[in-house]
């Protein structure tokens, strides 16, 4: 891969109006997200600030004069739309308030809790990569065959599990059967595993396919023929000429394959305990905490824009025909 075309002047002056583009969405997007947010808490069934006090001070010792303290506190009193207002005064200034909660700044909150779900989310597209393509890969040179068969069975099946089913599967397996994985936490190296895993091996059996489609359709093209009439093995022409040719639908696919991502990991973190943002929004949730649950879902939706951009500057290294 060529990165100076990209790392020149004239590229850049390409690439402007793109990372143009990813900024007004990511705008649209944290305005879009936190709006939305806004009012769907606010439309929950129940009395968000006795919910609230509750989270303070437990449930034995909520009154209706807490929560009518806390109501006065927080501004849940006032007006939807100065509310409202308000909060988009604060999303321009980078400050998205406190949480009602634990009356902590939710940067704070945010940036203690990005880490973990990073992690957790790298490692399971490394793992996703490691065996969902290679599998297709082979399928794909072998179109119809035993391994194409068997590929299809299990990107079926596993597509088929929803996350918190395959992730007990997991669990019984790894955790209760052969006791070599905690079943949840984080105390232990080895607690990233499986959520990871649960996230990955969905994310694989769609990249499977991705990569046997492109696969059987590189082995069939004129230049692929080519290399194998100048003598060329099958394995020599693949990696000359077929895995770079492979590699493109297969990283282009990954922008659609992060919406699964960014959707399981508040699933399977709360499931595995697992102490990142989609943990924190479902706490965020049950205890009403809106700055909370409007700050948690506008770093998913950011994270989201910044991984397409560069899944597309991924892809413009790869295919230098999608350069800018």
């Amino acid at each position: 891969m060529d990165l100076m075309p990209l790392l020149s002047p004239a590229g850049w002056r390409r690439l402007a109006p793109a990372l143009l583009r990813r900024l007004l969405q990511a705008t649209m997007v944290a305005l879009l997200v936190g709006t939305l947010c806004f009012f769907m808490t606010r439309m929950l069934p129940g009395d968000m600030a006795y919910r609230i006090a509750a989270g303070r001070y437990g449930y034995d010792m909520v009154t209706s004069a807490a929560a009518d303290a806390v109501r006065h506190e927080l501004g849940l009193d006032r007006p939807l739309l100065a509310a409202l207002a308000e909060w988009w005064s604060r999303l321009l200034q980078l400050n998205l308030g406190q949480s009602q909660v634990t009356a902590q700044p939710v940067l704070t909150e945010l940036a203690h809790q990005l880490g973990p779900t990073l992690r957790l989310s790298a490692l399971a597209m490394v793992l996703s990569l490691l065996l969902g393509p290679p599998l297709g890969v082979l399928a794909g040179l072998r179109p119809g065959g035993v391994l194409d068969r068997a590929t299809l069975a299990l990107s079926v099946g596993l597509r088929a599990l929803p996350a918190f089913l395959l992730g007990l599967v997991l669990v019984l397996l790894f955790s209760v059967q052969l006791g070599a994985l905690p079943a949840a936490g984080h105390g232990d190296h080895g607690s990233i595993l499986l959520p990871a895993l649960t996230l990955a091996l969905g994310l694989a059996a769609v990249s499977c396919r991705v990569a046997r489609d492109a696969m059987v359709s590189v082995r069939s093209s004129a230049y692929f023929g080519f290399a194998l009439t100048k003598g060329l093995s099958e394995h020599q022409a693949l990696a000359r000429h077929g895995l770079r040719n492979v590699a493109a639908p297969v990283v282009a696919y990954l922008g659609v394959q992060l919406v699964m991502l960014v959707e399981g990991v508040v699933l399977v973190e709360t499931i595995f305990a697992w102490p990142g943002i989609g943990h924190a929004l479902v706490h965020a949730i049950f205890g009403r905490d809106v700055p909370m649950i409007q700050g948690t879902a506008l770093v998913l939706g950011l994270m989201f824009v910044l991984f397409n951009a560069l899944v597309d500057l991924a892809c413009a290294l790869i295919d230098p025909r999608r350069r800018p």
